[in-house]
């Protein structure tokens, strides 16, 4: 969240303990090594058709799982069969998040479902506080997303109402953007906030300025990505937490997990986007030091990235996790494939400890740190990344052996469960919108051919909202010129 702050809680306790302790970089005695990574028979071409029609069929029934408990709500209860709401009044978290993988999946009686409830149901004139960063990516993204792939102006009409109450967010001295707002009355609130919220808005805020012609939208999340990179250290890193009123980092702790993950993302993702040669810049300015004082060999030269101060580049913990998971596919979408292989075969080896992967391993002793799995995409994103980079059969061989592993721990009667922890494999009453707008959708596009979308016609948002360059000019003047 986080690449979603909220996916943070368990796990900031942890982290002043951990961070005093050194890496590791010798073999631990008693650790025993798990299966070796990656090296699996890959399949053809009729076995991930079977694999597509698998996933396909799961989405269909997580899909009808929250219809039948929870239409109308932000999420499913998936043990209980009780709706769940983030706030006070529903946003229809599911639907606008589930949209564009309905459609992508062909699945057209439960697209058409989700884009009624949308374009009938959604309001955002309600008085309440609500996390920016989440609704942007989750809300304002999913609905730009299902407006360019159907045309339907009613969801355009509702991302711009959105984007314009989110606005006062990015009324602060430096630019950054506060973390919460009130839908109905503006007021912002929220001065403490981390790099993943300050710098994680220009794709779906961009996409906005374009389709409208409103080039406020574009001006002030690009001032926002723009003031968290100006405030990068001497060594070229950020930290985990920084006062968006001072622009004074609150903690020095860096990393590449939740709370800054998606910053280093959108730096590249822009760039890919919009052409804006100003996110190539710092893009380029970001990854060298993200993998200087980072990145970590352990063993046997197995790749992981921890934690560091930002200042002193002094190694802190030995942390990696579901969060973090998400680097090889930005490494290989930046022309990194060698160093994109070696980080996920080391998230397979993370997976494979327990059957399914932690919220965080302390990799050094191999020992697990955080326990819960919340339905995560990270490592399917990037082990669909890598496929398409590479067109190794592997990576599909890799992906069969996650999902299969998915749906035997996680799958129960009416849709999908989170673990509590992959030590025991409890179930945790939770699905989150995020399992149908990534998990199942990376799942599919991995195995679905090449041609069921056109991967360099579009830019994933973090949230994997496929956006597409449907503007006619690249640069400020087209967020002016209505298409």
């Amino acid at each position: 969240m986080t690449r979603r702050v909220l996916r943070l809680l368990g796990l900031a306790a942890l982290l002043p303990i951990l961070a005093m302790a050194p890496v590791c970089a010798q073999a631990l005695k008693g650790y025993v090594a798990p299966p070796a990574p990656f090296y699996a028979q890959p399949m053809d071409d009729s076995e991930a058709a079977r694999l597509a029609a698998r996933v396909r069929e799961e989405t269909r029934h997580a899909w009808r799982g929250y219809m039948k408990y929870a239409k109308g709500h932000d999420a499913l209860k998936p043990l209980s069969a009780k709706p769940h709401d983030w706030y006070a009044q529903s946003l229809l978290m599911t639907p606008v998040d589930a949209l564009d993988t309905l459609l992508l999946m062909g699945l057209k009686d439960e697209a058409a479902e989700a884009q009624e409830l949308i374009a009938t149901r959604l309001s955002f004139d309600h008085d309440m506080p609500v996390q920016n960063f989440e609704v942007t990516i989750r809300l304002l993204g999913g609905l730009l997303s299902g407006y360019q792939l159907t045309g339907d102006k009613r969801l355009l009409a509702l991302a711009d109402d959105l984007g314009t109450r989110l606005l006062p967010v990015f009324e602060t001295p430096t630019g950054l953007p506060y973390t919460h707002v009130n839908l109905r009355t503006g007021v912002a609130s929220g001065k403490v906030s981390n790099p993943a919220e300050t710098g994680t808005l220009l794709l779906e805020f961009g996409t906005l300025s374009k389709l409208t012609g409103k080039p406020i939208y574009y001006d002030k999340a690009k001032r926002a990505l723009v003031s968290t990179f100006e405030r990068r250290s001497k060594i070229g890193l950020v930290g985990s937490a920084i006062n968006v009123e001072t622009g004074e980092w609150t903690d020095r702790n860096s990393h590449v997990g939740g709370g800054i993950d998606s910053y280093y993302e959108y730096l590249l993702k822009c760039w890919k986007l919009f052409g804006d040669e100003d996110c190539k810049r710092m893009w380029e300015q970001s990854v060298g030091p993200m993998n200087r004082h980072l990145a970590d060999e352990v063993r046997d030269g197995e790749l992981w990235y921890g934690h560091a101060d930002m200042d002193s580049g002094v190694r802190g913990a030995s942390v990696y996790g579901a969060l973090d998971a998400f680097l090889p596919a930005v490494l290989a979408l930046g022309g990194d494939i060698d160093r994109a292989t070696r980080l996920q075969k080391s998230g397979q080896m993370m997976w494979r400890l327990h059957g399914i992967e932690p919220e965080a391993l302390d990799y050094a002793k191999m020992e697990v740190v955080s326990g819960g799995y919340q339905l995560r995409p990270e490592i399917i994103e990037s082990a669909y990344y890598l496929h398409h980079f590479t067109g190794d059969q592997r990576w599909r061989a890799m992906g069969r052996e996650f999902f299969d592993d998915f749906v035997r721990n996680c799958r129960t009667d009416i849709a999908f469960a989170a673990i509590k922890d992959v030590r025991t494999m409890e179930k945790r009453d939770s699905m989150e919108s995020f399992v149908l707008a990534e998990t199942f959708k990376y799942y599919w596009l991995l195995f679905s051919p090449t041609a069921a979308l056109d991967f360099d016609g579009v830019v994933f948002s973090t949230e994997a909202h496929p956006l597409r360059k449907t503007w006619k000019e690249i640069g400020r003047a087209s967020c002016r010129e209505r298409v």
